[in-house]
């Protein structure tokens, strides 16, 4: 499924390499590398095809995108020639496939996530396709879209909000209320639990770990506030500040409302519950749409903002991460890579692709809204009200150390929540190795 400046990964030593490479995917197999060969860069590419390496392989994302080349080959008379590859191996064998021979353009996340890469040379700028695009974007989206060394490098599509989703109807029948503080929020999963219900739906197993940051990353901005939250995903405070103490204290109070297994389940398997009313609520993104294909259990799927603990924080930050797409260092059509690029960034693009895919917000201010559907609209008129926008915990900081030391630390956490003392203290003795002084 998430903006802000960034401290960038040291260049490292050995310990430092290791880690990075265990995630990115450096001594594995390459992305789809018998297709890679044959879609990636070079020299030699054919002028009238342009190679887009996708991680929308789900039927919707896939299908949406479809949508969205077919009508850049209807446009343009050029063909687009779509290498598909799991969300989750793309993510881990994205270095690989960027040091090899990529597609012309692929799929990718904006701010930290595309810093990273355009900090390596692993990715081209794009500012020529932004002179023309800049116009349908906000500034907070070109922010988003800057490396380091303030060149464009990234081209978004759709952004979504994490809040905590429910069933209208459940509400109604339950005579349940919205909750907006967290004595509320609490007060709510406890009823729910004592009428039988999982209050919580939670699903982080096999590679769905990623899931829970959602929680942790509200509960710490909504106690601690915006600044401090991305001081820690940037490395540049301690992990065993009394206030990351705090945001595990809440945690822990709201441990005992989650779905049972939840180490065990994907988090489909958990959406799945809450649109099958054995849960309450899910701290989940907009991509739980993606689930529902009736039109009327997708009228009854509703959400609120994750509730208010510091009235000095309120609610005004919301998770909103950000997907579009970059260009190989190498593309091996460069002319027809920049004009797919202008064409994704555009509001017809958008458009197709939001027609089919109800569950994202598009990015482009001059998208068509009109046909959206109640979520969309409540989305982005909750990420337009926002004072800060966060991409999400492994978006937001160094990608190693989220995914190596962060994400077992708080899973195996979870399982049997403590003062979390030996947790935060394990993981600052990690963060020297990802982030400079």
């Amino acid at each position: 499924m998430t903006p802000q400046s960034r401290t960038f990964p040291p260049a490292g030593g050995p310990s430092r390499r290791k880690v990075v490479n265990g995630l990115f995917g450096f001594g594995a197999a390459a992305l789809a590398a018998p297709a890679l060969s044959a879609c990636g860069g070079g020299p030699s590419g054919d002028p009238k095809t342009v190679t887009f390496g996708s991680n929308g392989a789900d039927a919707t994302p896939k299908a949406a995108y479809a949508a969205v080349t077919k009508g850049f080959t209807a446009d343009t008379g050029l063909k687009v020639k779509t290498n598909t590859v799991d969300h989750d191996t793309f993510q881990k064998s994205i270095s690989n496939y960027l040091q090899g021979t990529p597609d012309d353009v692929f799929t990718w996340f904006a701010g930290y996530r595309m810093q990273y890469f355009a900090k390596k040379g692993l990715a081209h700028p794009v500012d020529d396709v932004w002179e023309k695009i800049g116009s349908g974007f906000s500034e907070a989206a070109k922010q988003l879209s800057r490396g380091e060394d303030g060149k464009y490098y990234f081209v978004p599509l759709y952004n979504y909000p994490w809040a905590v989703f429910y069933r209208k109807s459940l509400f109604k029948e339950r005579g349940y209320q919205t909750p907006r503080t967290w004595s509320e929020f609490t007060a709510l999963a406890k009823r729910m639990k004592k009428d039988g219900l999982s209050p919580i739906a939670s699903g982080y197993g096999g590679g769905d770990s990623w899931s829970i940051l959602g929680a942790f990353d509200y509960l710490n901005l909504r106690a601690n506030g915006y600044d401090f939250h991305m001081s820690l995903m940037r490395g540049e405070v301690s992990w065993t500040d009394r206030r990351t103490t705090a945001t595990l204290d809440l945690w822990r109070e709201l441990s005992p409302y989650y779905q049972q297994g939840a180490g065990g389940r994907s988090w489909q398997d958990a959406a799945q519950s809450l649109l099958d009313k054995k849960s309450g609520m899910a701290v989940i993104g907009l991509f739980l749409g993606q689930q529902i294909t009736d039109d009327a259990l997708r009228d009854d799927i509703d959400f609120f903002p994750f509730p208010e603990i510091d009235p000095a924080q309120g609610q005004d930050t919301v998770e909103a991460p950000t997907d579009g797409f970059m260009l190989s260092r190498r593309p091996k059509n460069p002319d027809g890579a920049n004009r797919l690029l202008e064409f994704l960034a555009g509001a017809k693009a958008e458009n197709l692709y939001m027609g089919v895919d109800p569950s994202n917000v598009a990015v482009n201010a001059q998208a068509d809204t009109s046909s959206y559907n109640a979520l969309q609209k409540k989305s982005a008129e909750l990420i337009a009200s926002a004072k800060h926008i966060t991409q999400f915990g492994d978006r937001d900081s160094d990608p190693g150390f989220i995914s190596t030391v962060v994400l077992p630390g708080l899973t195996q956490w979870l399982g049997h929540p403590d003062d979390g003392s030996a947790l935060l203290k394990k993981i600052e003795s990690q963060r020297s190795r990802f982030f400079t002084a």
